[in-house]
């Protein structure tokens, strides 16, 4: 898998860089700036593109203008977009533009090796990766609106692990569930959700955003 570093802090750039090459995940590029991620995007063509959200010039959004560019230009690129802040805005706005393949992460979570390279390896594959930390945030607020009002208490646990990118084999593992039974809950959540299957829709990730929207 190759990717792409953009952060405009030279110790968190290479720090991550160096996590991400111990893993044998080859990092082609790394940038400062929205300007240098974009050529080097340009250039390699990455599975995966890990965007700081706040760089120069005005660190507000940047990454995420650049995450939209990227996918403009190139919509088999992964985004992972990484935020020292905990905010459900810009997870809903990133899914919102560009959910296929789209993901938001704390900062925090990159020194869990094994979670950031199981991140990008669902993203390059099409997924969408959540915090589980804006998952449970989303999870607590009250939710007026139907069809997630539908939902049971453990297809709700279902959702908010699909939300996180977890496989069905890793929602098993965590529910102590058996495959069949968790595949009948997807099926349940999809059903409720309105989500018929379909050859042009990736149903998980438009579970996903129904959730976040609600």
């Amino acid at each position: 898998m190759r990717v792409v570093i953009a952060d405009d802090e030279a110790l968190v750039r290479d720090g991550i860089a160096r996590l991400l090459e111990d893993a044998a995940v080859e990092v082609v590029a790394r940038a400062a700036d929205s300007a240098s991620l974009l050529r080097a995007v340009d250039s390699w063509v990455p599975d995966v593109a890990i965007v700081d959200i706040r760089m120069p010039p005005t660190h507000t959004d940047e990454g995420l203008v650049a995450a939209a560019e990227i996918r403009a230009r190139h919509p088999g690129v992964g985004i992972l977009v990484l935020s020292h802040h905990l905010d459900s805005e810009y997870a809903v706005r990133l899914l919102d533009e560009a959910p296929q393949g789209a993901g938001y992460l704390l900062k925090d979570r990159v020194s869990d090796i094994a979670l950031l390279v199981d991140a990008l390896r669902r993203l390059s594959e099409g997924d969408c990766v959540v915090d589980p930390a804006i998952v449970s945030r989303l999870m607590a607020r009250r939710r007026a609106a139907k069809p997630l009002d539908e939902l049971t208490e453990r297809e709700r646990q279902v959702l908010r692990l699909i939300a996180e990118g977890r496989s069905n084999k890793a929602i098993c593992d965590t529910l102590f569930l058996s495959p069949k039974t968790v595949e009948g809950h997807i099926r349940q959540v999809f059903m409720k959700l309105a989500l018929p299957e379909s050859p042009d829709a990736h149903r998980r990730v438009l579970a996903v955003l129904q959730f976040l929207r609600a």
